[in-house]
């Protein structure tokens, strides 16, 4: 007898698996080639993207540098209260309107919007120094609570009372502050109070008195709760 396995029969379902096995398999194949060059493509994309973001922020680094260098004549001369000076600049130095044009998408063009909308504040231009507050990119720091108490004052003397309330009142909380939320608090109550909304302006005393006891604005609080008590 022989030791040999006898022959294996290959069953024809058999033969049809493995025929569509490789008939899978020569299509993947065809697929990967057909692909490739869109694959290869869409990894040049990303690493564009990634040498396009790197060279963007290398980009707005050097120009947050040259913005910060073209404040300095301009903010000094806001310090020393030449409000029109600083917005306009002089024949050797840029001022503050000319920062935000060339700047703007930088956080010291940013500053400068602050510090053109509050100038034109100054010089009593509320027209021109509403936008510029309204555009300023602010976060939870005291200059967006002061922009945010800019817009509060043009709206208030636009006898646009309690939007102007509500605009010292966001201001007030937005960066809690001794020195500043207080005064912010007195405005908000203030400009409910022109609204006819005593209810909303002792809610705002309330603040001072209950939050900020030690400060100058709470002397007097009693009074002013007293005289939207009735």
């Amino acid at each position: 007898m022989s030791t040999l396995n006898p022959t294996r029969k290959i069953s024809r379902r058999h033969e049809l698996r493995e025929d569509k096995v490789v008939t899978v398999y020569a299509r993947l194949l065809d697929l990967t080639d057909r692909y490739r060059t869109y694959f290869y493509g869409a990894i040049a994309a990303v690493v564009v993207i990634i040498l396009g973001f790197i060279g963007w922020s290398f980009m707005q680094s050097a120009k947050q540098q040259e913005a910060l260098d073209a404040m300095a004549a301009a903010v000094s001369a806001y310090e020393a209260g030449s409000w029109q000076t600083a917005l306009d600049g002089t024949g050797a130095d840029l001022g503050l309107l000319d920062i935000v044009d060339e700047y703007g998408g930088t956080d010291a063009g940013n500053l400068a919007k602050f510090y053109a909308a509050d100038a034109y504040f100054r010089l009593g231009n509320y027209e021109e120094a509403m936008p510029l507050f309204r555009s300023y990119d602010r976060d939870g720091n005291i200059v967006g609570a002061s922009a945010t108490a800019g817009e509060a004052a043009i709206l208030e003397s636009r006898g646009e009372f309690e939007d102007a309330a509500r605009l010292y009142s966001r201001a007030a909380t937005m960066y809690p502050s001794d020195a500043t939320s207080p005064g912010y608090f007195m405005s908000a109550g203030r400009a409910f109070e022109a609204a006819g909304e005593t209810a909303d302006a002792r809610r705002m005393y309330e603040r001072v008195r209950d939050d900020y006891p030690e400060s100058q604005e709470a002397r007097d609080i009693e009074f002013h709760l007293a005289r939207v008590s009735n």
